[in-house]
Formats: C-alpha cells, sequence, structure tokens
C-alpha cells in the first residue's frame, strides 16, 4: 500500500511553489498567469472558504501520475496548516503539460460536495485545450465549470439546510 511517507521517499522533495498558480514548466507566458490567478482569486472570494491552487510542472514519467497527485496535495498543505480531514477545503489542479495528464485533487473537507464524476467531467471539457497547449483557455473552462458545480452545490446545501431548520 503506497502512504504518504512511502510516496515522499520515492519522489523527493516538493518542488518551489508560487501562491495561487506555479507553473514550474514557464508555459503559461504573456500575462496568461496573471489572468489564471485572477480568475481563481474572483472564485475564492465568491466561495472563501475554499483554497484553489493550480500547479504545472513536470513530473518524472517513472511514477504514476496519480501517485504524483496524491504526493503534491498532501505535500503542499494547500489548505493551510491545521487545516485537515474535513476542514481541508482546498483543491488542486494539476497539469503536467510533457505528460499531457491532468488531475483535480480536493481536500477532504469538499470530497463529500465535490464528486469525482463531476471533477472527471471538468477535465473532460477542459481536455481539447489542453492537448492544444491552449493552456488559459482550459483553465477558463475549467474554472468556470468549477464555479458553476460549486453554484449547484451551494444551491443544494441551502434546501437541505432550509429542510432541516423546518423539523
Amino acid at each position: 500500500m503506497l502512504t504518504f511517507p512511502r510516496t515522499s521517499k520515492l519522489v523527493g522533495a516538493l518542488p518551489r511553489l508560487s501562491t495561487t498558480v506555479a507553473d514550474t514548466t514557464g508555459l503559461l507566458r504573456g500575462g496568461v498567469a496573471g489572468k489564471i490567478s485572477k480568475g481563481i482569486q474572483r472564485l475564492q472570494r465568491r466561495y472563501p472558504q475554499l483554497v484553489v491552487q493550480l500547479v504545472m510542472h513536470r513530473f518524472p514519467a517513472e511514477y504514476p501520475f496519480s501517485m504524483h497527485a496524491f504526493w503534491l496535495f498532501n505535500a503542499g498543505a494547500f489548505a493551510g496548516e491545521g487545516k485537515r480531514g474535513k476542514d481541508n477545503h482546498a483543491l488542486l489542479i494539476l497539469i503536467d503539460p510533457y505528460r499531457q495528464e491532468s488531475a483535480l485533487v480536493p481536500g477532504y473537507g469538499l470530497e463529500p460536495l465535490l464528486k469525482q464524476e463531476a471533477l472527471d467531467h471538468l477535465l473532460e471539457m477542459s481536455g481539447p485545450a489542453f492537448q492544444s497547449s491552449k493552456w488559459q483557455l482550459g483553465l477558463e473552462v475549467l474554472l468556470e465549470g468549477l464555479e458553476q458545480l460549486l453554484e449547484t452545490v451551494s444551491l443544494v446545501d441551502e434546501v437541505i439546510q432550509h429542510g432541516e431548520s423546518d423539523f
């Protein structure tokens, strides 16, 4: 079984990452990183409990991408120290443009709300743009879809909370 400590020994040190948008590949050129950062910040203002981190990085090919995603999410502690378990409302957007793979990794606090099928659908929607190296377009599609998903989830949550208060 693969655990975080075992994975850390295999993949090594955490790369140096910028907050919100970290592009170690240098592919987000011409102000794209700033535009995407503003889109993420707008989403986080609407949903202040949410912490979104985008990482574009080239990962070693000898290990599965899913292992890198698991490791980076846990090693990065993007929600902040002390925000673990149900208090972890981070969402990692991970792209390896060289492997042509991407992932959305929700914190444990988001997992009950953001089902894997819905997250996979967001990646499918942005996939054609990513495959064409149109990073800004793909990320805008992904963020717009994420905002719609969160809006739907928050409406359902409001209905449930409203219904519970009637009893």
